[in-house]
């Protein structure tokens, strides 16, 4: 097949995006299809020769490592000479339409959130992962634990904040400490901070006005923290991350060596089996397709909490979903296949 890798976009989570992307082409690539790398927001730009030729030019293996911090966004838009706001870069919607299907690595907005697969559905043209709407509102932090509350699934209390910085003093004496603030449609941990005093939660809310000033505030739950990948209808094996220092942040998530992640992770049959059951509950519930990973976190009375649930998750060297389909036997370039087939199956039912 004839398969576009959509990477970058003009979102945070940017760069792990390309990383994820150099991976997938290169892992279809040696399945035999016919891969042609593009990033969303720059699109064919600096391309000299004509859109075909991608599919067998080598893969820019720069973008394969993650940087320590997250991209600055004005400085990436600068860089682009196409003017406007268009987020298809040149060319990128004549390559997709001239393929026979998609591999979306985005993450974050403008990728995970459902625009790019509503436009793609328009255009007649298949991709992975789950479609628009499920994308939409799984990206919703506060939607998606509403439906999950409504469907007797356990979730930390939260409050979803909409302020501007003159609200800021008001809000430090009403919430609850210790909590967690974080964006309400963000990802990769990005902008997420842990307050455990009135001068931290501050701090947090000063940084969430770079964010729009629309975050949750979500009650801090200690415990171990365990994500369960979906794939194909079904759970794959629990991985526990135990970040070196500090808590689980864009740093730690993908640097290498910066947290310990073990897979299955040390927890009992019957914790396991929970943790499945409530992964595919929560990714039946939002109407996903073909694969996500939800994150939990298990308190001490083995109860497991929803955090949050991932449409796209990370396909970088140190992600996790790949690490949990290794840990039953599907290797990457398999799991990236497996991806493909089951999202083709979805949009062919209209999903």
């Amino acid at each position: 097949m004839k398969i576009v890798v959509m990477a970058g976009g003009l979102s945070p989570e940017r760069n792990v995006s390309l990383s994820s992307g150099v991976m997938i082409a290169e892992a279809l690539r040696s399945r035999g299809h016919r891969a042609a790398l593009v990033d969303l927001y720059f699109g064919l730009e600096d391309w000299p020769g004509p859109p075909e030729a991608l599919y067998d030019a080598p893969l820019p293996q720069a973008w394969r490592q993650v940087d320590h911090a997250a991209p600055d966004l004005a400085e990436v838009k600068a860089r682009r000479r196409a003017a406007g706001e268009n987020q298809f870069g040149p060319g990128v919607q004549d390559l997709c339409a001239a393929a026979d299907a998609v591999f979306l690595a985005l993450h974050g907005a403008c990728g995970e959130d459902g625009r790019v697969q509503a436009a793609l559905d328009l255009m007649g043209v298949p991709y992975t992962g789950s479609g628009y709407l499920g994308s939409a509102i799984a990206m919703d932090k506060d939607l998606t634990k509403r439906l999950a509350a409504q469907a007797g699934i356990a979730t930390a209390p939260w409050r979803l904040l909409t302020y501007t910085g003159a609200d800021i003093p008001a809000l430090v004496r009403e919430l609850p400490l210790p909590c967690v603030v974080k964006p309400m449609d963000g990802g990769s941990s990005i902008g997420v901070s842990i307050a455990h005093t009135s001068q931290e939660l501050t701090e947090a809310l000063e940084q969430g006005l770079a964010f729009g000033g629309r975050v949750l505030a979500e009650r801090y739950l200690q415990g171990r923290e365990i994500q369960v990948g979906v794939l194909e209808d079904r759970a794959l094996p629990s991985i526990e991350i135990i970040p070196k220092q500090g808590f689980y942040d864009y740093e730690n998530k993908y640097q290498p060596g910066a947290a310990l992640e073990v897979c299955p992770a040390p927890v009992d049959p019957e914790l396991e089996r929970r943790l499945g059951e409530t992964a595919l509950a929560v990714h039946r519930l939002l109407g996903l397709a073909a694969y996500s990973r939800t994150d939990f976190i298990v308190d001490g009375d083995g109860t497991p909490w929803l955090l949050e649930i991932n449409t796209l998750p990370g396909m970088t060297p140190t992600s996790l979903l790949p690490q949990e389909a290794a840990a039953v036997g599907i290797g990457y370039p398999e799991l990236c296949e497996r991806i493909l087939t089951a999202s083709l199956a979805a949009r062919r039912a209209g999903r």
